[in-house]
């Protein structure tokens, strides 16, 4: 896989997860405060805040970590 591709999926992966998490996040804020506007606001601010820490996560492990991977012969 080349590094442009790489870069591409890494960042696929961030978005749907992002989604996922931001729901359960919205969910659970809500449940907790019983209103919508903060519950938003938490989710807001999550979203973008953990979708580049999991993307730059993402590229510490492709560009410095083999564990899992197979050794090129």
């Amino acid at each position: 896989m080349d590094n442009r591709i790489s870069k591409l999926r890494h960042i696929a992966k961030s978005i749907t997860w992002r989604i996922i998490a931001s729901l359960t996040t919205f969910a659970l804020a809500y449940l907790f405060f019983g209103d919508i506007n903060k519950a938003t606001g938490l989710m807001a601010v999550e979203v973008v805040l953990k979708m580049a820490l999991y993307y730059f996560h993402e590229r510490v492990w492709f560009n410095y970590s083999n564990l899992g991977r197979k050794k090129k012969h």
